[in-house]
């Protein structure tokens, strides 16, 4: 897992080195988008997947059925990875792409979990919190969970703000059994 991981980075970081040296970031956002969606779909991971489908095969479904809508180095890179058995790897290349240009443009992402749904004011609120804390423009993705209690989790990347009720009680309780001892 770790050496896919890796791999699509590196894939992601010579997209990316092309990308920015043509100004294109945002085609080929989009076209590992695509390429990676239709990966994605169930009949086409069935047939890139399977060992009984001969290669010229698989890319002749890939070419069909992106190459009207890729650039011509994007179909360059879609052949290549099939090539190398690596076409699996599209999702966490494109992912890792789009990392890297949030990353460039200064955008962060927030998995924000509040016991109650967030209005539009307080997600913008919330938003607007983050962002001074990470000095970045950060995008609000809002889940709910009921056994947080009230208060709101946080996640950015691998940081988390743990501002919940639940955590602030077991904090209590932590101390009130430390203090009986």
């Amino acid at each position: 897992m770790a050496s896919s991981v890796a791999s699509a980075r590196r894939y992601a970081e010579a997209a990316f080195a092309l990308a920015d040296e043509s100004n294109a970031l945002d085609r080929w956002s989009g076209d590992l988008l695509t390429i990676a969606n239709f990966v994605d779909e169930a009949e086409v991971a069935g047939i890139v997947s399977s060992g009984r489908v001969p290669r010229d095969e698989k890319l002749r479904l890939l070419d069909a059925g992106l190459k009207a809508y890729l650039s011509p180095l994007a179909m360059n890179l879609m052949r290549l990875l099939e090539q190398r058995g690596k076409i699996a790897l599209a999702r966490n290349i494109q992912a890792a792409f789009q990392a890297m240009l949030d990353d460039r443009r200064g955008v962060a992402h927030a998995v924000v979990t509040t016991a109650l749904p967030l209005a539009d004011d307080e997600r913008a609120a919330v938003a607007a919190k983050l962002s001074a804390m990470t000095g970045k423009q950060v995008d609000v993705t809002a889940v709910v969970d009921a056994s947080i209690i009230g208060g709101i989790v946080a996640r950015i990347g691998d940081q988390l703000v743990d501002g919940s009720t639940r955590s602030r009680l077991a904090a209590l309780k932590r101390s009130l059994e430390g203090a009986t001892r």
